[in-house]
């Protein structure tokens, strides 16, 4: 079972989605908050898989609160839920290693789908958010070549970060050791001027679509 906190300052929101969430068996909602600081406190205290995080707090941003968490909590999968389609906050989201970007139209069922995802590893990303992350990323490295410099296995590790595989998993399909994946996992962000798995994933996947 996942374990899941919400931080919304509006209480019907917070209420809503925690009642949508407890309807599915898989998933359990351990705590709330409606503050940045409220969050802050209580998180790392109750280590929820998935905190859902509104992008605007009253008393902050619930992208720095992203990153914050993921400090104190790095095994912690994020998922922005905001009403706000901005896309400069989509990428930031991405940037501070947030796993999802959801704008609150999406339907209940999706939105499920959309925390199971995240709290199994999976990237989940608005489409905008990924245009926006790869022309950021083709305006910084047009000169460099991002992937010249990449060997086959790398661009084959690529590939599986790309499909959301964990580390063991890739290990699995690549006949590696666990510790060793994750050693080139490292390499690879670096060769490719990246912080995180995530940036990553959401390279390979529009490499794929072109």
């Amino acid at each position: 079972m996942l374990r899941v906190f919400l931080v919304d300052d509006h209480e019907v929101v917070r209420r809503g989605v925690a009642d949508m969430l407890e309807e599915d068996a898989d998933l359990c909602v351990v705590g709330q908050a409606a503050t940045f600081s409220q969050a802050l406190a209580r998180i790392p205290a109750l280590r929820p898989d998935v905190a859902v995080l509104d992008v605007r707090l009253p008393d902050g941003n619930g992208v720095e609160l992203a990153r914050e968490l993921r400090s104190k909590v790095p095994e912690l999968k994020c998922l922005m839920l905001t009403s706000y389609t901005d896309e400069q906050a989509m990428l930031d989201a991405i940037m501070a290693g947030a796993s999802g970007y959801v704008i609150k139209d999406i339907r209940g069922m999706d939105l499920v789908a959309a925390v199971k995802d995240v709290g199994l590893g999976r990237s989940l990303l608005d489409t905008r958010a990924a245009a926006t992350l790869m022309a950021k990323f083709r305006d910084d490295t047009a000169k460099k070549g991002p992937l010249a410099g990449l060997s086959d296995q790398e661009r084959t590790l690529l590939e599986l970060i790309g499909e959301g595989l964990t580390n063991r998993q890739i290990a699995e399909r690549m006949f590696l050791a666990e510790k060793t994946v994750k050693n080139y996992v490292s390499r690879l962000l670096t060769k490719l001027g990246m912080q995180r798995r995530t940036q990553a994933a959401v390279l390979a996947t529009e490499l794929r679509r072109q």
